[in-house]
């Protein structure tokens, strides 16, 4: 259902000085400024990425609805529909997308809404609104999730809609997809806390955000009769439980507080549904205290959209996880006011070409290269030059200490001190050296400045074989 909306794509050129970046290349970013916005500049809110027919696409929520991307081979971001919300409006502050077989499901929190389904079957060409469910069992939700394995949807404070009037807030209704266009409710609760504002469910796990109440998990085995497993009421550095994210290994658990100046929580998760918070990490509260919003995991790494400081990637083999990566979309101005819920909402970073979306607040969706296999390798507190030997045609990497800073200068010397190579490194910890180096004994040196401002050299030997 094309819109002959004005859609414009632009690329913003933030000045250097003012914007934080490392490890992170921006591929494309959409924005458009006929949305729409309220008086804080505010037009978007979550985001979410699918593989349909091949293809990679990604969804962007506004005021006004679903915008849906093709991330092309070429790394770009074509536009290929939009499917207007139920409620269109600049009150509209939260829309979250999940997919599941060849239908995007799509909720909102604000006005009149609804539970929409989209058929995505036609894409790359087009997409069709099959669904629009309001009445006893739907309305206004705040989050959702999708179990694929046992075909099961879960919203998470839904505020039925019947006749105009709303029924009154549920925490958390389970439904089934046998008829994925007609989902059926098979249980509702807890009945004794307010709220479950996001869940992840995996193995019939269920791990409940709560808010203020804490984390709870769940067995829904039987979704008709879930039974409790465990629950952190209290835990160190505790706020407003907001989202987390289980590594595909289940035994990593990362979760965030909405709540400025608190750090991110990894922890240590089993089957049986214990969860204990080992570390914590994030960004540095200055100059004012900063919030963490949304959290994908791997098992190395974490993906972090931190609102006003953009996107945050950590090495979670680390203890404490290590800041990697950073890419900030949004630079302070006279509307932050040290303001902290600003910018960066949505991150999906579980794509097959590991390509990360991330959808900002004020300005709009932004595509990203993060390369991983640079990072295979955890840091250490010295350079690092590797494989160390290497051999002909294989890629060489020099890894500058803890990945603390994003520039440094590189050379490298044969064995009689000839210089062969001497160029500044910008926005990396990381560098690859040419591959066209003959067999041979070399020196690499790097040259930096620490966190204090310290200059800092280092020098590694490299061997290079036939």
């Amino acid at each position: 259902m094309k819109q002959g909306l004005f859609i414009s794509f632009l690329f913003l050129f933030f000045g250097l000085t003012a914007q934080e970046i490392k490890n992170v290349r921006l591929l494309d970013h959409w924005f458009s400024d006929t949305i729409i916005t309220s008086s804080s500049q505010v037009r978007f809110s979550s985001c979410w990425a699918f593989v349909q027919n091949g293809k990679e696409y990604g969804v962007i929520g506004s005021t006004e609805g679903a915008h849906i991307f093709e991330l092309t081979d070429q790394d770009s971001l074509r536009f290929v529909d939009f499917v207007p919300g139920r409620f269109q409006s600049a009150q509209v502050i939260t829309r979250e997308y999940k997919h599941y077989q060849q239908y995007l499901y799509a909720i909102c929190d604000e006005g009149p809404s609804s539970l929409q389904i989209i058929d995505l079957s036609y894409l790359p060409d087009s997409v069709h609104l099959v669904a629009d469910l309001q009445d006893q069992y739907f309305g206004k939700s705040h989050n959702l999730f999708i179990d694929s394995t046992n075909a099961r949807l879960y919203l998470t404070l839904v505020n039925p809609i019947v006749g105009g009037n709303e029924l009154g807030i549920v925490p958390l209704r389970v439904y089934s997809l046998a008829n994925p266009i007609l989902p059926t409710l098979l249980w509702e609760g807890p009945n004794d806390i307010p709220e479950v504002h996001d869940l992840y469910v995996k193995n019939n796990r269920a791990i409940l955000n709560c808010g203020f109440d804490g984390i709870r998990i769940y067995d829904f085995t039987n979704p008709s009769n879930p039974q409790y497993l465990n629950n952190i009421t209290y835990y160190p550095q505790q706020g407003y439980n907001h989202q987390g994210w289980l590594s595909p290994d289940e035994k990593t658990y990362v979760f965030a507080d909405e709540t400025a100046g608190l750090p991110i929580k990894k922890c240590r998760y089993s089957s049986n549904g214990q969860i204990q918070v080992q570390q914590f990490f994030g960004t540095e509260n200055t100059p004012y205290s900063k919030t963490a919003h949304n959290v994908h995991i791997t098992n190395e790494f974490a993906f972090v959209s931190y609102y006003n400081d953009g996107l945050r990637i950590f090495d979670l083999r680390k203890n404490p996880p290590t800041e990697i990566g950073v890419y900030d979309t949004y630079i302070d101005n006279e509307h932050t006011n040290g303001f902290s819920m600003w910018g960066a909402w949505g991150v999906h970073a579980l794509l097959p070409s590991q390509r990360i979306l991330i959808s900002d607040r004020n300005n709009g969706f932004f595509l990203f290269e993060f390369d991983r296999s640079k990072f295979l390798i955890p840091s250490t507190d010295h350079v690092q030059v590797y494989p160390n030997p290497s051999s002909f045609g294989e890629e060489v990497f020099v890894r500058l200490p803890n990945d603390e800073v994003a520039a440094f200068h590189l050379n490298v010397l044969d064995a009689s001190g000839n210089q062969l190579l001497d160029i500044d490194i910008q926005e990396q910890s990381y560098a690859s050296l040419p591959m066209d180096f003959a067999a041979g004994c070399y020196f690499v040196r790097v040259s930096w400045l620490n966190y204090l401002g310290e200059s800092q050299t280092e020098v590694k030997k490299w061997i290079k074989y036939d």
